[in-house]
C-alpha cells in the first residue's frame, strides 16, 4: 500500500515538474495550430499552457479562413491580452468590419501589439486602417503589401496613432502618391526598412522627403519603379546605414547616379537587374567603394563587361555569395567552375529566371 503510494506521489511529482518543464521548453517552438490543439488534450494541460504567458504572443492566421472571426474569438481570451504579433497575411473573411469590432469589443487588446501583417487583406481600406492603428500605440511593423483600396489617408491614419513604426511594407498600394512619403518622411524619421515596390504614383519629390528625413533607412526597395530619376538616386547617399538596396527596373538610373549611391559602403545586397543605363564605370564604382557586397544582380544589363567582372572579382570574391550575370551580353559565359574560380563563396549563380 505504502509502495503504491509512493509511486502516485512520484507520478504525480512526474507529471507536475517533469511534464510541465518540457512543455514550457516544447510549447515555444510549435506552431500555433499545435499549441491549441494541445489544450484539447486534456483539462491539466490546459491549464498548464493557458499559464505561460510567453507562448501566447502570436496569433498568426497566415491563410486561413474566417479570419476576422478568428481574431475576434481570439483577442476575446484572457490568454492574448499581451500579444505582440498579429499575422493575416493572405488571409481569407477579414474586412473593415472585423477591425472596427476589434476596436469596440477589444480596445485594450493590442495595447502591447508591435508587428501587425496584413499583406494581401484586399477588403480592407482606409476605414479598417483607422480603426486598428487607433489601438495599436506600440505597433513597430506594419505590412499592407498589395492593397489597392488604401490611400494616403490610409497612411494618414497610421502616423497619428502609431509613432514607433521602424519597418513599413507598402509595396504593391499603388494608390498612394508623394503626401503618403510626406507623412512617412515627417513621421517615421527613425524608420529602418522601407518597401514601396509598384508604388507608382511617388514620384522623385516623394522619395526625396524619405530620403533627407529617414537618414537611420538599412532596407530600401524601390522594386518596379520606372519613374524616379538620378536627381532621388543620388540622395540615397545620405543613407550611411543602407544594406540592402533594391533597384530592379530602374530604366533611368545612369552610372552618376550608381556613383552616388556607391558611397553607402555597407551596402551587402544590391539589385541593379534591368537598370539599362549602367555600364562597367558605375559597378566598378560600386565594386570599390561596397567591399562587403554579398549580394549583386546585374542581370539583363547589356552595357556591362568582363571588365566589371573582374574588378569585382579583385574587391569582392571574398564576400559575394550572389552574382547574377544572366542575360549581360557583354560579359563572356562562364560555366559555374568558372564563376567560382573567380568567386569561390558563390552559392547563387541566377536570381531571375
Amino acid at each position: 500500500m505504502d509502495a503504491k503510494k509512493v509511486t502516485e506521489e512520484e507520478e504525480e511529482t512526474w507529471r507536475r515538474e517533469i511534464i510541465t518543464s518540457v512543455m514550457r521548453i516544447v510549447s515555444t517552438r510549435l506552431p500555433q495550430t499545435d499549441l491549441v490543439s494541445l489544450l484539447l488534450v486534456s483539462p491539466w494541460l490546459c491549464r498548464t499552457l493557458v499559464s505561460y504567458p510567453s507562448i501566447w504572443l502570436n496569433i498568426d492566421l497566415r491563410e486561413m479562413t474566417n479570419a476576422g472571426d478568428r481574431l475576434l474569438a481570439a483577442l476575446s481570451l484572457s490568454r492574448y491580452q499581451q500579444v505582440k504579433h498579429i499575422n493575416l497575411e493572405f488571409a481569407q473573411g477579414v474586412d473593415d468590419s472585423h477591425l472596427k469590432l476589434v476596436k469596440s469589443r477589444c480596445p485594450d487588446a493590442l495595447l502591447s501589439l508591435e508587428c501587425l501583417n496584413l499583406n494581401g487583406c484586399q477588403k480592407i481600406s482606409d476605414k479598417g486602417i483607422e480603426a486598428i492603428t487607433s489601438i495599436c500605440p506600440k505597433l513597430k511593423v506594419f505590412s499592407i503589401y498589395w492593397n489597392v483600396r488604401v490611400t494616403d489617408a490610409g497612411i494618414r491614419h497610421l502616423v497619428k496613432d502609431c509613432r514607433h513604426i521602424i519597418d513599413l511594407n507598402l509595396s504593391g498600394c499603388k494608390s498612394l502618391t508623394d503626401k503618403s512619403m510626406q507623412l512617412v518622411a515627417d513621421s517615421y524619421q527613425d524608420l529602418e526598412s522601407l518597401n514601396i515596390t509598384r508604388c507608382v504614383k511617388i514620384t522623385d519629390d516623394g522619395l526625396l522627403q524619405v530620403l533627407q528625413k529617414c537618414s537611420s533607412l538599412q532596407t530600401l526597395n524601390l522594386y518596379a519603379l520606372s519613374g524616379f530619376t538620378d536627381k532621388a538616386y543620388k540622395k540615397i547617399s545620405l543613407l550611411a546605414d543602407l544594406r540592402f538596396l533594391d533597384l530592379c527596373g530602374a530604366q533611368n538610373i545612369s552610372d552618376e547616379g550608381l556613383g552616388h549611391i556607391a558611397n553607402c559602403n555597407k551596402l551587402e545586397s544590391l539589385n541593379l537587374t534591368w537598370c539599362v543605363r549602367i555600364t562597367d564605370a558605375g559597378v566598378i564604382t560600386i565594386a570599390n567603394s561596397c567591399t562587403s557586397l554579398e549580394f549583386l544582380s546585374l542581370f539583363g544589363i547589356v552595357g556591362v563587361t568582363d571588365r566589371c567582372l573582374e574588378t569585382l572579382s579583385q574587391i569582392c570574391s571574398t564576400t559575394l555569395t550572389t552574382l547574377d550575370v544572366n542575360g549581360c551580353i557583354g560579359i563572356k559565359r562562364r560555366s559555374r567552375e568558372e564563376l567560382l574560380q573567380m568567386f569561390p563563396r558563390l552559392t547563387c549563380f541566377k536570381v531571375h529566371s
